[in-house]
């Protein structure tokens, strides 16, 4: 059955669940994708094809809340190609079947990404670069996905503040083909989407700290270059691995930077949203609190851009969240707990280990009604 909601009964359902205990899902609260519909865009989650197959009620958690599905590893070409020539798919195989049964979209990432190069084509692209297998991979991939897939990653993470003036990160494909081989992979991208939305995704641009406000001019700089070539580039995704030990995010710094991509004309997708905790020390109750307020203090200002079209999280849930406590944390903390245990998982997703929403889900559910 279809259903319908008002502006103010969403806005209405969102809040009151936000002052609830989160013990139990209100059976009356829409779900975060339907939140995200209601205003045009979608809301998706980063997930493995094992946790899917073994986990059923992260499964069910998954199809309920997301309308978007983005492969964690399974599209990387490491993942993919990991010997010249042999394509291993069953993994996004799996990832893919479960979108179309379930009439979701999944969201292409990551094409070209340092850390994720074959060891064979690292070999390739350092001895005699050929950007035939570059081409292959693509081949192999994209028309393979394309009914479900919208969203391309064509490049992640192209910049790092340290390794050359033009802030462009030194990585095998630069040094193989040169800075324009981000023009290169998009014009390849487009020949087998031409369709698609194609995408350049970018992490560390969220704080006001001066590596940060670096890497948001130089990012600005190469999202100015490629308009200026004429490349096809449709958008960009911000990966707002938000994080609590930076202090709290710059809200006129983030709306100062999509103001910029705005009048590029481009699109944004938020594609990694979490929140690495400050103070395992403190109540989980308080550590909620401060994640969500973080993660609100985000979304306000982020979805308040009119390009921004998805917020996918990275994981649904912190029982799987790649976030986690260090030794050095545990050492930091340690004799704080009066039984002797640690502070368990990095509280930064959605819903907890036992698939509980906290409070974070009531920031983003709060944020996508308002």
């Amino acid at each position: 059955m279809e259903r319908h909601f008002t502006r103010r009964a969403v806005i209405a359902g969102a809040v009151g669940f936000a002052t609830s205990a989160f013990s139990t899902r209100t059976k009356a609260a829409p779900s975060l994708k339907v939140l995200a519909e209601q205003r045009g865009m979608f809301f998706g989650a980063a997930v493995a094809a094992d946790k899917l197959r073994l986990d059923s009620s992260f499964k069910s958690a998954i199809i309920n809340e997301c309308s978007s599905l983005t492969p964690e590893v399974s599209l990387k070409w490491g993942e993919v190609e990991p010997s010249k020539g042999r394509l291993e798919m069953a993994a996004m195989d799996e990832i893919a079947e479960l979108a179309r049964a379930n009439g979701l979209k999944t969201y292409g990432h990551a094409l070209l990404w340092h850390g994720s190069v074959p060891l064979w084509a690292e070999a390739m692209l350092r001895d005699g670069p050929d950007w035939q297998p570059v081409r292959n991979y693509f081949a192999s991939v994209m028309p393979r996905y394309s009914d479900i897939i919208q969203h391309w990653d064509v490049v992640n993470e192209p910049i790092e503040t340290g390794d050359r003036d033009d802030g462009l990160r030194d990585n095998a494909f630069l040094r193989a083909f040169g800075r324009d081989y981000i023009e290169r992979a998009l014009d390849e991208a487009r020949i087998f989407a031409p369709e698609g939305k194609l995408m350049i995704n970018e992490y560390g641009l969220e704080y006001d700290n001066p590596v940060e406000r670096d890497r948001r001019y130089l990012f600005l700089k190469l999202l100015e270059y490629l308009k200026s070539k004429n490349v096809p580039l449709d958008g960009v995704g911000l990966q707002a691995h938000l994080d609590l030990r930076k202090g709290m995010v710059s809200a006129k710094g983030i709306r100062d930077f999509l103001h910029e991509i705005k009048g590029l004309g481009l699109a944004v997708v938020i594609t990694e949203l979490d929140v690495k905790e400050a103070d395992y020390s403190i109540s989980a109750e308080r550590r909620d609190v401060a994640v969500a307020d973080e993660t609100r203090r985000y979304l306000e200002v982020a979805l308040d851009c009119p390009v921004v079209k998805g917020v996918t999280t990275w994981g649904l849930t912190d029982r799987y969240s790649w976030l986690q406590v260090t030794e050095e944390e545990l050492a930091t903390y340690k004799g704080m707990w009066k039984d002797g245990g640690g502070p368990g998982l990095n509280r930064g997703l959605p819903l907890d280990a036992m698939l509980t929403p906290k409070r974070m889900y009531a920031a983003i559910a709060s944020s996508l009604a308002s």
